[in-house]
């Protein structure tokens, strides 16, 4: 065991991370985040020691382990955007599984083998049943989920060669902020849809696109379970915590086990902002299912994992104070 309660957390910087960040600290571990801040805002380090350094960079990797001896990592750091995964694959591929094998292989060297990965839903592709459940089939339609199975694949084979025990989180639809307004979902480009339709709400946008009406869903709108991301960030302690006490190589879904409309979502905006979100109906993306939601009854079971902020309107709520105050 470490004498140490430092745990490195990749990707610190980012949204998820942060917030895991800030959960780390409140239950007595030191977050110590190692970001490139390409993505992630220096501001948003908050609870720990930052680092900058790049996942492929195996000296500067060293050099953070021998400096903090952390007990334990936190891995979110990664590109995260579907659309330009398919464009530009290779990108995804060096940074997500290329920097992972060689984060992997730091903590094999440095004693370290605890590891809570940020995975997806991404990694089913379209699904075979609903609610998807954790042994449902993994079977990545783009090149994002492609390198986050592959990371899960790495990791498993590390195991049984090295020791490492890794727990998977694979989440759904990540929204709202920190209810003290102390982080929040800060993305450019921002793709996300709660965010840009409280942007539409802000004013800094003209519109709120509707891709698709006429799925085979009551409302004709595609259709996601969206799970708030302080519960997320609760999730990788627990998760963690089980890791310390033996836990064995396992995944997890997380999710509300509710899906959410695109028109609830502005329907719900419109009433928590008290102000007109305009939408503009237009043709399907391509790759869009109809329908997204998570049985993640498992992690509730064996982590003891519940859900406190798994009302749409509570996320929306914290993302609309996050936005007014950093607009």
């Amino acid at each position: 065991m470490r004498d140490t309660n430092n745990i490195l957390v990749t990707g610190g910087a980012g949204y998820i991370g942060s917030h895991a960040c800030k959960a780390l600290a409140a239950a007595g571990y030191e977050p110590v985040t190692y970001d490139n801040f390409v993505y992630g805002h220096e501001g948003a380090v908050r609870w720990g020691p930052a680092v900058k350094g790049e996942l492929c960079d195996r000296p500067r990797l060293d050099q953070v382990f021998e400096e903090f001896r952390p007990k334990a990592v936190m891995h979110f750091a990664a590109f995260s955007l579907v659309g330009e995964s398919v464009s530009d694959p290779g990108k995804y591929y060096r940074n997500n599984v290329l920097g992972s094998l060689t984060l992997f292989e730091a903590m094999r060297d440095h004693g370290v083998d605890n590891l809570v990965f940020s995975s997806t839903c991404a990694t089913y592709g379209e699904p075979q049943a609903l609610p998807i459940s954790d042994d449902h089939p993994q079977n990545p339609v783009n090149p994002y989920g492609a390198s986050k199975f592959m990371v899960e694949r790495i990791a498993r084979d590390f195991g049984k060669a090295h020791g490492l025990r890794s727990i998977f989180l694979r989440y759904f639809n990540a929204a709202g902020a920190d209810p003290d307004c102390e982080s929040g979902e800060d993305h450019d480009p921002e793709t996300h849809l709660i965010p840009l339709v409280l942007e539409v709400a802000a004013g800094k946008r003209p519109h709120i696109a509707i891709f698709g009406t006429d799925y085979d869903t009551p409302d004709g709108t595609c259709l996601r379970d969206y799970i708030h991301v302080s519960d997320l960030a609760d999730a990788h302690v627990l998760a963690l915590k089980a890791l310390e006490d033996g836990a064995q190589t396992m995944a997890f879904n997380l999710g509300n086990g509710r899906a959410y409309s695109v028109r609830e979502v502005i329907e719900t905006a419109r009433a928590v902002t008290g102000r007109p979100i305009p939408a503009v109906e237009q043709p399907r993306r391509p790759g869009d299912p109809a329908k997204l939601v998570a049985d993640a009854a498992k992690a509730q079971k064996e982590l003891g994992w519940v859900p406190k902020m798994d009302d749409l309107s509570v996320m929306i709520e914290t993302a609309w104070k996050w936005l007014l105050k950093t607009q």
